[in-house]
């Protein structure tokens, strides 16, 4: 993650948020007095919380695991020809 000073940070502050939201990177904000933060796009945060949410919780968790695993050993669900062309041609 890039870092800058705060005072950089102000003084460029469009270019600092432009940069974020192209580049789907955060950026550490440094402050000598207090604690640093982050900036990033409002769609990146939205993103991280989501995985956060599926991390924490053991029982989506589990589903993916079993669907790793059947997947792996081609043993899972196979939809039938037309079932993929009402998922491809809507």
């Amino acid at each position: 993650m890039v870092s800058v000073s705060v005072n950089k940070f102000r003084d460029n502050l469009k270019a600092f948020v432009e940069q974020c939201l192209s580049d789907h990177e955060p950026l550490r904000v440094t402050r000598r007095s207090g604690e640093d933060f982050v900036v990033m796009s409002a769609a990146d945060w939205e993103r991280e919380q989501e995985t956060l949410f599926v991390l924490q919780n053991s029982s989506l968790m589990q589903q993916i695991a079993e669907s790793a695993k059947t997947h792996s050993e081609r043993t899972g669900y196979r939809p039938e020809t037309d079932e993929i062309e009402e998922i491809i041609h809507p």
